[in-house]
């Protein structure tokens, strides 16, 4: 199992390395963009729980996307102690772009698994997990 588990560590890190290089966006942020464009405005609470990223973590993400210009937040006017987080048109555009050169180097690394392996292997790494 430990070498399973190292397996999966070194490709993670491998993987999220290249991700990088290639989209300009950090395999995290990304996927908080991501769940943005998907569900919309939510509560920053929801992004960190669904995400499963720690408070920290979440806050530090969003403070630099939202430096960047590609997330708005702002205190719910319902209840001041919630922040909405929402994606902004400049992140809208990029994430288009970057998705195109996500699929190019998926392409590029030759990663050819089917809709169904990719489903197995998902269903397999949310067993371990």
């Amino acid at each position: 199992m430990s070498q399973l588990l190292y397996q999966i560590k070194v490709i993670s890190q491998e993987g999220t390395a290249r991700f990088e290089k290639e989209t300009g966006f950090s395999l995290t942020r990304y996927e908080i963009l991501m769940f943005l464009k998907e569900n919309g405005q939510c509560l920053q609470n929801k992004l960190q729980e669904d995400l499963k990223i720690d408070l920290a973590a979440i806050s530090r993400h969003l403070k630099i996307l939202e430096e960047k210009g590609y997330v708005v937040r702002k205190r719910n006017v319902k209840n001041n102690r919630e922040v909405l987080v929402s994606l902004s048109t400049k992140a809208k555009t990029e994430l288009t772009a970057c998705e195109k050169k996500h699929r190019e180097s998926a392409d590029a690394l030759c990663i050819s698994l089917s809709e169904e392996e990719v489903n197995q292997l998902t269903h397999l790494l949310n067993k371990i997990y």
